[in-house]
């Protein structure tokens, strides 16, 4: 009697090739990180609430991901697949970076915890920087190679936009609590062209994920040089007035640390305006970046 082979459910490839293991390491890292922290009950505040979002908003979200590759989904659902897996694991690569570095800052150093809840909590952080050092991982990995046909996220402009709209919400964070943008109109600027910006780019990365680059009334290459030169231009404006207004003594700046910092264990307000400053310089230089990288897509095209 021939022996008769059960065929298997599901794409088991998606969970055994290299990927698919890099995925299920995400996951398992995300699990862990939350439940050490679940378990002590090790976080509160804004701090603890971000943060523990970012461990179970990743650890859902990649579920979802080897979930859809398993069973296989990928053509079926309404998103451009080339697109969405790898934006997602740069924005959980960066979610939980600023996981990774908040929580030990707010929840251990700045914290008079001991004994198992410190133990815990330190473990937590050392499980947190696994589970971005694995989506940091998965985003080397299936990055675009040169040469290599596949979605406009997986490039370095497209991770770029991921980069420049991560900054810009950590922007808005700090300017709004407490909000420092209401003294002058040059201010107002300035968060002008952080919302516009962002905007602009989070509009660019909806476009790609939705593959809805066709409803542009412009070729989408010259959109994205076009748009990112205008961002360049603008956010180097915004590098120059926000230091003057909130640093210089003429316009009614602080140029030094106040005193009453001194004793704040946390950000004071002071130290979140130097952030702001610090912030734009950085999205400035990325995208700068993110220019030369789509000058060079339109020349090779070309």
């Amino acid at each position: 009697m021939p022996i008769q082979r059960t065929k298997s459910v599901g794409n088991t490839q998606a969970l055994t090739s290299q990927l698919g293991i890099v995925r299920l390491l995400e996951a398992l890292f995300a699990c862990v990180t939350f439940s050490l922290v679940v378990h002590q009950g090790g976080w509160y505040g804004r701090n603890g609430d971000w943060c523990m979002f970012c461990w179970c908003f990743c650890f859902a979200m990649t579920l979802l991901v080897l979930l859809v590759e398993f069973v296989g989904l990928q053509h079926r659902i309404p998103v451009s697949w080339k697109n969405f897996p790898i934006t997602f694991a740069m924005y959980a690569t960066l979610m939980c970076l600023s996981a990774s570095v908040i929580y030990p800052v707010t929840h251990i150093q700045h914290n008079a915890a001991h004994g198992k809840p410190k133990d815990y909590r330190i473990a937590a952080t050392v499980f947190s920087c696994l589970t971005c050092l694995a989506y940091s991982v998965e985003v080397t990995m299936t990055r675009a190679k040169p040469g290599e046909v596949t979605g406009y996220m997986a490039s370095v402009p497209g991770l770029l936009k991921v980069v420049e709209t991560f900054v810009a919400c950590i922007i808005f964070v700090f300017i709004s609590d407490p909000i420092s943008y209401e003294s002058h109109e040059g201010l107002k600027w300035c968060l002008a062209v952080y919302c516009i910006c962002f905007i602009l780019s989070l509009v660019v990365i909806v476009l790609c994920i939705g593959e809805c680059t066709g409803w542009l009334p412009c070729a989408f290459n010259k959109f994205l040089s076009g748009y990112t030169l205008l961002a360049v231009l603008m956010y180097a404006t915004a590098t120059v007035i926000w230091p003057i207004y909130k640093f210089d003594k003429k316009q009614g700046g602080e140029p030094r640390r106040p005193s009453y910092c001194s004793s704040d264990k946390s950000f004071c307000p002071w130290d979140r305006l130097v952030a702001i400053a610090v912030l734009t310089a950085i999205n400035l230089l990325v995208y700068l970046a993110d220019l030369v990288y789509s000058a060079r897509l339109i020349f090779i095209q070309a």
